[in-house]
């Protein structure tokens, strides 16, 4: 995302999607695109660590990138935009989906 103002719009609109259309707590599916390393993939697991989550990782067809699906059951959807925003921080590279 280009700037801070439009990262916070996108974030705002994602917290009102989540409270319309789930009760909370629920189970939250993250998908993120990362750089084939296995770095990257535990950089992303870690952010997770403890939680009970599921992850799953696929690479790409010409191993650039990994796939890493996350599915955890999440309080709210604070919490949830929370980790999109830690694993933004944390992790270079990293697509959020």
């Amino acid at each position: 995302m280009s700037s801070n103002k439009e990262r916070d719009d996108f974030y705002k609109n994602l917290k009102v999607k989540l409270a319309e259309t789930a009760e909370w707590p629920s189970e939250y599916l993250y998908k993120f695109i990362v750089p084939s390393s296995n770095e990257k993939i535990a950089e992303v697991e870690n952010i997770f660590d403890n939680m009970g989550a599921v992850i799953t990782t696929k690479e790409s067809s010409k191993g650039t990138y990994t796939s890493v699906s996350v599915s955890v059951k999440m309080k709210s959807p604070e919490a949830v935009i929370e980790k999109y925003i830690k694993v933004g921080e944390k992790v270079d590279g990293v697509i959020s989906l």
